[in-house]
């Protein structure tokens, strides 16, 4: 896929007005269902109590800041979907892109949002899970929903011309997107978050926390782009490259995983100091939480490297089908011109045989 513009579907009609409408009613339910749930503890200098089920289950949050961008980002992407379905209705977006992109936003909202929030200041491997859950589900089922090609079909010719189109050529975009370069921003930020003060930082301050949830998710979706290739990018990746990104991201969040698991001694002083007096200790919670980095990393990697590959099969199956197809005609001509020389070496004989 190119950066070149696409016919405008740019037809606005009443969808957005019941949109809102839709999610002001369903957010209205959702926070009088909300301020009967039971509060949970966070950011504070002592742990909340232990989880008990059903409880646990009312533990959600409601943070604006975080409901609200989710809400309007599955709003516009509708909105964006059903003016591009109506101004093309042979080729509409396809219903996988569509179920990838709520997914998404689904996983950000139980990251943030559910019961595993609560706990994400109490229980490093609960903290874990929320990493898991932003960096290699989150990121990728965005990235597969393809936000730039719908974006592309939805904008005006105009809009496309004067902003679309300079931001994702610019000088900008263009290293932030290279693949070396979103390969080890992806990494680096993640030993940068679990090795420096600043996961001590997330834990103690609420904003801090919100910013690393930024970092983890917005290099994650720089990490992801030319990864599923969905979207144009500047940097258009080939499948043997792609099998090899992958792979070598693989051992570094192993690593990683194995790094925290293995080690002797409690790395968070938070931890310590928060003297919880239920669930696993400081060091059995630090190897759960290594443990679920390293096998859940493992298990989506290793499953991205899969389909990569079933791409790669497909896709020189496709070119395989495409040179048969261009020589085709070649191969006719050479065996219509075999079939006239066989023809005219038998009658030559035929004939020889009766002038003798």
């Amino acid at each position: 896929m190119t950066l070149s513009p696409r016919r405008s579907a740019a037809q606005h009609g009443p969808a957005f007005g019941i949109a809102a409408l839709r999610l002001a009613g369903a957010g209205a339910g959702a926070l009088a269902w909300l301020l009967a749930a039971v509060p949970a503890a966070a950011h504070s200098g002592s742990p909340p109590p232990p989880p008990t089920f059903p409880g646990v289950l009312l533990l959600w949050s409601f943070d604006p800041t975080i409901v609200l961008p989710l809400a309007l980002a599955a709003a516009g992407y509708l909105w964006a979907v059903r003016s591009v379905d109506a101004a093309h209705p042979n080729t509409k977006v396809p219903r996988r892109r569509v179920v990838a992109w709520l997914a998404g936003l689904i996983v950000i909202e139980i990251a943030l949002q559910s019961p595993i929030e609560a706990y994400d200041t109490t229980l490093f491997s609960d903290h874990m899970v929320q990493h898991v859950l932003l960096t290699i589900v989150a990121a990728p089922l965005l990235a597969l929903g393809a936000p730039i090609t719908l974006l592309l079909r939805f904008a005006r010719p105009e809009t496309r011309k004067r902003w679309i189109l300079p931001v994702l050529h610019s000088r900008v975009t263009r290293v932030i997107s290279f693949p070396v370069v979103t390969w080890i921003l992806f990494a680096g930020y993640m030993w940068l978050a679990h090795f420096s003060p600043l996961f001590e930082w997330s834990l103690e301050n609420p904003f801090v926390h919100q910013l690393e949830h930024v970092g983890f998710l917005g290099t994650a979706l720089l990490f992801w782009w030319p990864a599923v290739a969905a979207d144009p990018s500047p940097w258009r990746m080939r499948h043997p490259t792609r099998l090899v990104y992958m792979f070598l991201q693989m051992p570094q969040n192993t690593f990683l995983g194995l790094t925290l698991y293995s080690a002797t001694v409690p790395l968070y002083p938070y931890y310590l100091n928060l003297a919880r007096s239920w669930g696993p200790s400081v060091l059995d919670d630090q190897q759960i939480a290594g443990g679920i980095m390293w096998i859940s990393g493992d298990v989506v990697f290793m499953t991205a490297i899969m389909l990569i590959l079933r791409g790669l099969l497909k896709n020189e199956e496709r070119e395989a089908k495409a040179n048969d197809a261009r020589i085709a005609p070649e191969l006719a001509a050479i065996r219509e011109r075999e079939k006239r020389l066989a023809e005219r070496l038998a009658g030559e004989r035929g004939g020889g045989s009766g002038a003798g």
